[in-house]
């Protein structure tokens, strides 16, 4: 089975637990996108309805960064990364897991899943400028993905060249 089509798999397994309810608002959430107060309510009431499932953190999330709602992109990051983190038995403060933690260079997707949280994490706070955290959440990302298999290293590449960048004015 190809590497995506398992972690999807996995995903849908792992929290087919969603409730109808919930898979229903999260649809309705999308087909009001361009009404926000419809699309919010319904993403609400999907929350309340599943507070932990990831499959509804992600349609938040989604829904916040494809509007450019950042600082709440954000926070819904936050949130995945420590559900996912109480889930793997991780330290729920991301500064505080280190490889030994859990083998995140396997093809286990639940690893793989976290280092995404984090990625998009790190991502964020860049394009909120707060450069020193994503700074540090980047190389978290790096030590924790040595073979940079969710790509992180883009990333860094980013923040080396607005180092570069710096210095060329």
């Amino acid at each position: 089975m190809e590497k995506e089509a398992f972690e999807n798999v996995w995903f849908a397994n792992r929290y087919s637990n969603l409730s109808p309810v919930a898979e229903a608002h999260l649809r309705l959430a999308s087909n009001a996108y361009a009404d926000g107060i419809k699309a919010e309510t319904h993403l609400a009431i999907a929350k309340a309805i599943c507070p932990n499932n990831p499959v509804v953190h992600v349609g938040e999330y989604r829904y916040y960064f494809y509007k450019g709602r950042l600082e709440e992109a954000l926070k819904v990051a936050e949130t995945c990364l420590t559900i996912i983190a109480k889930e793997l038995g991780l330290p729920t403060q991301w500064q505080q897991v280190t490889p030994s933690h859990a083998n995140f260079t396997s093809d286990e997707a639940a690893n793989r899943y976290y280092l995404f949280c984090l990625k998009a994490y790190a991502y964020l706070l860049l394009r909120l400028e707060n450069i020193e955290l994503g700074w540090a959440a980047t190389e978290k990302l790096l030590q924790l993905d040595k073979y940079n298999q969710v790509g992180g290293q883009v990333l860094l590449d980013v923040l080396l060249r607005m180092d570069t960048d710096d210095y060329d004015d």
